[in-house]
């Protein structure tokens, strides 16, 4: 028993006196031996204009479903250009493979892009983003009133505030949280105070590493470190356990029995972070001094009795203050935008993960924006 050679797929083009071309297909139009049809057809059908086609298919082979879908593609491509085709030559094989694919494919052949059309593309794109923007703007703004809502309504009745459920949250957001936040405060103190001792031995104003330390991290450095470990560890959390909830359909549960979502899963959250952020901020704003003065001390030989009282002189109540005022404002933001983006992820496990990515991004842009937008103000009212 002898097996035919595969021959590869090809076309013999013949031009008629009254100008019809006949496509002579050869070959086995199969998936692995295409590439030289399609070379020809792509040729072919990039200066075909209303011309008149005689596609000859009775000496073809073997075909599969790729070489049906290939001559789907440029049947329908070279009607767009006004070409008119004729099929001659079916085999059974074929005909049956035709009548089983035709109705599947796509009836629309896609047209090449032009010039113009593939300038206006980064144009489209920027204008789908812009719309995306203002569709998700919407949508967290409308968030945002369902949720103030709720928060009214639980002022107008105390007794339905969900006190284990802060407590519990903040153990999660707060308490566990303190570890990771004590080593990057401490880091932070570390780093300022070995880069401001560098430039401060030149000039022998070795005392003054106590005001770059002090006001540096109580007022900026502190608050806006915290909320952005936050943000990566309480933010993305908050995500992934609403996202996991409405994949497991256990908010639409809560919403049957008559369990608002708000006010059981989301003010929460946010009331407890915006209790904890601000202790976080406290926390580390001792620990960053710490760290400093640890570095002071070795790098400077500035004692630690020396560091303690010249920071009674030059650390004002103010900057603290300043630092513990903006935490709640940094938990909100970092709370509302993880709580909303878990509520919008889809019914399947791979938008958790997306979810969670764009809640990070926006609460550290979100937290870096209103930090800049207090620096403005603070300055502007000489504070």
């Amino acid at each position: 028993m002898t097996v035919s050679p595969i021959q590869p797929a090809r076309i013999v083009q013949i031009t008629e006196e009254d100008g019809t071309v006949v496509f002579k297909s050869l070959g086995d139009w199969t998936v692995n031996n295409l590439q030289e049809a399609v070379q020809y057809l792509d040729e072919f059908a990039s200066t075909a204009r209303k011309t008149p086609i005689q596609w000859d298919v009775s000496s073809v082979g073997k075909i599969d479903s790729a070489g049906i879908g290939l001559l789907f593609h440029y049947y329908d491509f070279l009607s767009t250009r006004e070409c008119r085709i004729d099929i001659t030559g079916q085999t059974p094989e074929f005909q049956e493979l035709y009548e089983l694919l035709r109705p599947m494919a796509t009836a629309q052949a896609v047209e090449k892009p032009s010039l113009f059309s593939r300038w206006l593309s980064p144009l489209a794109k920027i204008g789908e983003s812009v719309s995306n923007s203002w569709r998700d703007l919407l949508a967290f703004l409308s968030f945002v009133g369902e949720n103030s809502a709720a928060l009214m309504l639980t002022v107008r009745h105390p007794s339905s505030i969900r006190f284990a459920a802060i407590i519990k949250n903040i153990e999660e957001a707060g308490v566990r949280a303190l570890p990771i936040i004590a080593l990057t405060s401490f880091l932070i103190g570390v780093v300022i105070a070995y880069q401001g001792a560098v430039q401060l031995q030149k000039f022998g104003a070795n005392i003054f590493i106590v005001d770059m330390i002090a006001i540096s991290i109580t007022r900026e450095l502190a608050p806006l470190i915290t909320a952005i470990v936050v943000a990566g560890r309480t933010g993305s959390s908050y995500t992934a356990q609403l996202g996991t909830m409405k994949i497991t359909e256990e908010i639409d549960a809560m919403r049957i029995m008559g369990f608002e979502p708000h006010r059981f899963l989301v003010l929460p959250r946010i009331i407890a972070l915006m209790i904890s952020l601000p202790l976080m901020i406290f926390f580390a704003d001792i620990i960053g001094i710490a760290g400093g003065m640890l570095v002071s001390n070795i790098h400077l030989n500035i004692s630690y009795p020396e560091f303690i009282n010249r920071l009674q002189d030059v650390l004002d109540i103010n900057h603290v203050w300043i630092g513990l005022v903006k935490g709640p404002f940094f938990a909100w933001l970092i709370a509302i935008t993880g709580c909303f983006r878990g509520l919008q992820v889809s019914r399947n496990t791979e938008s958790i993960g997306r979810y969670t990515t764009i809640s990070v991004v926006n609460a550290i842009f979100l937290v870096i924006a209103c930090d800049a937008l207090f620096s403005v103000v603070l300055t502007e009212l000489g504070i």
